[in-house]
């Protein structure tokens, strides 16, 4: 069938794009152009989707029938895709659990029993719910909305695993939370999400699924030791109370990636997952997908990209000798 990726040159869309090809698609990207290209054997159309032009005059002559939608950022694209595609028979729609106005810190249950935002607010989450009512509504039976989690793997751009494996790499003293070592952490591959969303847009499947990793399937401190047995260093786990960090002015999530103070963690990784695994979304063995992006890192490493407008990851060495015991 016609495919057609809204994304497709950088990370997830990229995974998309080579499952679909596996699956014998016709493929076509619809991106700025400004990311890369394709993979090989996808037909690369250009366009910006916050112009109402630009998707109706890419597809001009290439009509598709299947629909993955990893790059709605902005309300302007959401109502430009739902115009152009609503008669498609699939559409996989990349969403967030940022759609739910209760996480973080969450917990999450049933996606049919969690709020989503439906205030004018020009954010995020926001704007994440309202594409997925717009485009829905547009769909209507043929659409889903993956509300995607932590999403780890190769061209992984965004630089949260990556940094870890990098510091972890250098070896020596590390610095880690202490309380947040045992946290439960829950990924999802991107190659895995990538062949269910194209699965999901085959099978015209509908509503709303919560698409990560079962809930507690790791813990943060069991992803740092995958990545110094992955990278081969001698680091050294320095655990610091996460009051010393605090008062030190580390950044949860952003100097120390993953990492989430003990009370949102307690809840923000408690997600259900029901659907998700009832629909056949996998989640391969951490390990795995350690590796594969440490051997990609290794060979062919993207620039880092800041989703929504967030700073690099990681810690920075002058903060960190702040935390370090005196050699």
């Amino acid at each position: 069938m016609r495919l057609l990726v809204l994304g497709g040159t950088r990370f997830l869309g990229r995974h998309v794009a080579t499952a679909a090809l596996d699956r014998g698609h016709d493929v076509a990207t619809f991106t700025r152009g400004i990311s890369g290209e394709p993979p090989a054997g996808v037909r690369a159309l250009r366009g910006n989707r916050d112009d109402p032009d630009a998707l109706p005059a890419a597809l001009r002559g290439w009509s598709p029938e299947l629909v993955v939608d990893t790059s709605c950022r902005t309300r302007a694209a959401a109502r430009h895709a739902a115009a152009a595609l609503g008669g498609v028979h699939g559409y996989a729609f990349v969403s967030s659990l940022n759609a739910y106005r209760t996480w973080p810190p969450g917990p999450i249950g049933p996606e049919d029993d969690e709020p989503t935002w439906e205030s004018d607010d020009d954010e995020y989450g926001p704007n994440k719910a309202f594409a997925e009512r717009v485009i829905g509504s547009a769909v209507g039976a043929g659409f889903l909305t993956a509300r995607a989690g932590l999403i780890l793997g190769p061209y992984d751009y965004v630089y949260r695993l990556g940094w870890w494996l990098d510091r972890i790499a250098r070896g020596g003293p590390v610095v880690v939370p202490a309380e947040g070592f045992d946290q439960p952490i829950a990924v999802v591959d991107a190659r895995d999400l990538a062949g269910w969303l194209v699965e999901m847009a085959e099978r015209g499947r509908a509503g709303a699924v919560n698409a990560t990793g079962p809930a507690g399937m790791a813990t943060l401190g069991g992803l740092l030791e995958t990545c110094r047995e992955v990278t081969g260093g001698d680091a050294d786990w320095v655990p610091v109370p996460e009051a010393d960090l605090l008062a030190a002015g580390v950044e949860p999530w952003i100097h120390l990636p993953l990492w989430l103070p003990a009370e949102t963690a307690r809840t923000a990784w408690d997600v259900d997952t029901t659907r998700a695994r009832d629909l056949g979304l996998p989640a391969r063995p951490l390990v795995e997908t350690v590796r594969d992006t440490w051997v990609w890192q290794q060979t062919d490493r993207r620039p880092f990209d800041s989703p929504n407008g967030l700073p690099r990851p990681g810690l920075p060495a002058a903060l960190e000798a702040t935390l370090l015991p005196p050699p």
